[in-house]
């Protein structure tokens, strides 16, 4: 086969080549720590500062681009405008694509249902934050507007409360911070992915984080678990209270703690109707749990399940099967679902550009020091405009003392420019002052006009008084910033919507699915195929169904409810229960159980032991004449492993397994024909699954042990001619007669 031609290169004046680049085709060698310097921290600042951690205020960048936009848009009094035309009017301050902004304005609506307290009144829909399918319309479909909420972000904003910085292209000029008079950190859910790190901030209510706010602004010491227990979600639910859980998460920022869903059974129906869930699951995760744990058969008790959510709300409706109690099963389906799910706070806030994990004192310490810091620059800015307001009226004012010089001033001025001068010197004011009076109409050069104006000048030099008084006092700052919150509580406050219950008052939820107990015969064929069969059923018919070349090699009478434990050849055993198999016929193949297990490729079925109390032992007969005596309850696990490794030793091959309940006689046989009958008393039990056992038969070269089973009385005519004192032990060769009463081999 002829080699493929490599393409000849471009000449350097070619099209594509780029010999006009510098540096272009070279390979450059450059330190990894070098690389990730320029290349990657620079990404990894950005992402963490202007994208993903809220600041102070309770916002992403990209939150405060969409409100602020709306709010410049006069939506927040004004009627509804299409999503689209917000989306757009965002996109001069956050140039990241409408899909982005879109998905931003969604999450803060009040039709999402995520936010305790929505900023957008949205008409439309808005999808559900409690379903995973339920996709929201797009923009050009949905309006919206700015909710009552939003009011309180953006007071006094045009007072100098916040900085204000260009946006991308310099045309425009956005707030770096919104001077919000309420700690909206902690008041909304907020949560996102940095690089690096992460931010996941609970939502609490606003009478109660308002509350705490007010009392440790009044007293540095409060304890805040007394006024703010527990977060607080728009979904509502049950919060499993631990105080001390929650102490560490208000310390430092950090922690874990539970919710569950709430539900009533409805009698007549005979189903759970749930209809709050932890906001940190949807409704689609739910079903998709509980089908995946039916369809293994730990949960029998429910014939259906399906989502019955309409425009009333979120509703998971689930027939049970008669006869059963409804709080049980929801106690299992809480261990076993999402129904109940675990909600990871992590407190990671911007302070002034730097992220830091807080605590609630922490946090709300440095809201109130924000906070405080806005009602200081706008009774500054007042400061300021009274102070400009008094000049101008006292300059007014000295022009009352003569309003016809003011007026023969201005007419005897040959010169527009001189006008101001001659103001100025006229009447000993300034140039301020002087512009004012120029700029007054004729229409209003009257004593009534100048009386008016000049009235407020006592009022005004009162509210400078007070005003410069404030900025003297930050207990008068603080004051006002209380009387804020009280304000808000009032307009704004609501009642708790998620439950709190303790978690240790709650019933031990029992995860095992109750089987019902009753007799049954099981059977275990050489091939690995288990059949389960009720005593009636055996009566009709006891003619087992095998394939070709196999047959029944254990046969036990035991109840539903056993636990069942299969050995294999590949040293492992795997847990079951009897009543996870299905009641079968003896025409029936039954269940194979390396497949019904899910077990290894090439592993199969060696041995089948039954158990309710894990009482007594296992014994395991190796090829090289060693037995094994471990306890059975070495296998009993607290936890639900289905699979145990090592269940015996690898050292020599399987030859026999045998489970006994106490001490007793048993037989082993060789290959080479010898039988011996020994007492499992005389080996030492042991707790170590995967022990070599002690020698108890000596073999011959070439030959091996081929069977071990507890002694039948009869089986042997002259037990004592196989019985020995001591063991290790040869054995005796098997009679003609007795070697079909044991498995053996031939004498070599």
């Amino acid at each position: 086969m002829p080699k493929p031609r490599k393409k000849p290169a471009p000449a350097p004046d070619a099209p594509g080549s780029n010999a006009h680049i510098p540096g272009a085709g070279e390979i450059v060698r450059q330190p990894v720590t070098e690389t990730v310097e320029h290349n990657f921290m620079p990404y990894a600042m950005s992402v963490i500062l202007s994208r993903a951690i809220p600041e102070i205020d309770g916002f992403k960048p990209s939150q405060r681009k969409v409100l602020y936009t709306m709010y410049k848009m006069g939506l927040l009094t004004g009627p509804r405008s299409k999503s689209a035309n917000i989306v757009g009017r965002t996109m001069q301050l956050n140039p990241h694509g409408e899909g982005a902004i879109y998905d931003v304005m969604v999450l803060m609506s009040r039709g999402h249902e995520r936010l305790l307290h929505p900023y957008v009144d949205s008409k439309g829909n808005f999808g559900k934050v409690y379903s995973r399918d339920m996709m929201y319309a797009a923009s050009r479909y949905t309006e919206a507007r700015l909710d009552a909420m939003a009011a309180e972000l953006f007071k006094d904003i045009d007072k100098d409360t916040v900085d204000f910085a260009d946006n991308y292209d310099s045309t425009m000029k956005e707030p770096k911070l919104l001077p919000v008079r309420f700690p909206s950190v902690l008041v909304n859910l907020n949560s996102g992915i940095a690089v690096g790190m992460a931010s996941s901030i609970a939502s609490f209510n606003l009478s109660e984080i308002c509350k705490t706010t007010i009392a440790l602004a009044r007293d540095p010491g409060h304890v805040i678990i007394d006024t703010l227990p527990a977060p607080d979600f728009m979904g509502g639910g049950q919060i499993l209270y631990a105080r001390a859980q929650f102490e560490e998460i208000y310390e430092s920022g950090r922690g874990t703690f539970r919710m569950r869903s709430k539900y009533t059974y409805d009698k007549s129906n005979n189903c759970i109707d749930v209809y709050e869930i932890p906001p940190t699951t949807t409704a689609e995760a739910i079903i998709d749990k509980v089908l995946e744990r039916a369809k293994a058969g730990t949960i029998k008790e429910i014939s259906d399940i399906r989502d019955e959510t309409d425009r009333t709300g979120l509703k998971i409706t689930i027939d049970l099967k008669r006869g059963v109690d409804p709080d049980k099963l929801m106690a299992r389906l809480f261990k076993l679902t999402t129904l109940e799910d675990s909600f990871s706070c992590n407190f990671n806030v911007l302070i002034n550009g730097s992220p830091r994990v807080l605590g609630v004192r922490a946090l709300l310490n440095e809201w109130i020091i924000f906070r405080t810091n806005c009602i200081k620059r706008c009774v500054s800015f007042d400061l300021n405009k009274a102070k400009e307001r008094l000049h101008l009226l006292e300059g007014l004012a000295k022009i009352l003392l003569d309003i016809d010089k003011a007026i023969r001033t201005i007419r005897e001025t040959d010169e527009e420019s001189e006008v101001v001068p001659n103001l100025m010197i006229a009447f000993g004011i300034d140039q301020v002052q002087a512009e004012y009076v120029a700029e007054i109409r004729l229409r209003h050069l009257n004593r009534e006009y100048i009386l008016k104006r000049t009235a407020d000048i006592e009022q005004l030099i009162k509210d400078i008084a007070e005003m410069e008084g404030i900025l003297g006092s930050e207990r008068k700052i603080k004051n006002i910033m209380i009387k804020e919150i009280e304000d808000i509580v009032k307009a704004h406050g609501k009642p708790r919507r998620s439950e709190i219950i303790y978690a240790e008052e709650l019933p031990e939820a029992v995860t095992e699915q109750e089987i019902e107990d009753y007799p049954v015969t099981l059977f275990l064929t050489r091939e690995g195929y288990f059949k389960k069969i009720t005593p009636a059923s055996l009566r009709m018919n006891d003619q087992h169904k095998c394939k070709d070349g196999d047959a029944v090699v254990q046969v036990v009478e035991a109840g539903n409810a056993c636990d069942l434990l299969f050995f294999t050849n590949k040293c492992q055993v795997y847990k079951s229960g009897a009543g996870e198999f299905e009641d079968t016929k003896a025409s029936a193949l039954g269940d194979f159980v390396a497949a019904k297990l899910e077990m290894d490729e090439g592993e199969s079925v060696a041995y089948m032991a039954v158990t309710r109390d894990y009482s007594g032992y296992m014994l395991f007969a190796f090829d090289n004449g060693k037995v094994a005596k471990v306890e059975l309850s070495a296998y009993a696990t607290k936890t639900n492993r289905k699979k145990l490794i090592r269940a015996y030793s690898d050292k020599s091959p399987l030859a026999a397994a045998l489970q006994l309940g106490a001490d007793g006689d048993c037989v082993l046989g060789a290959s080479s024909g010898r039988v011996l009958l020994f007492h499992t008393g005389a080996i030492a039990p042991k707790t170590t699954k995967d022990t070599q056992g002690v020698a108890v038969m000596t073999l011959r070269k070439n030959h091996r042990v081929v069977d071990l089973h507890a002694y039948v009385e009869g089986e042997l005519k002259t037990p004592a001619r196989y019985r020995t004192k001591n063991l290790p032990a040869a054995g005796v060769i098997a009679t003609p007669e007795e070697k079909g009463m044991v498995q053996v081999g031939l004498e070599v």
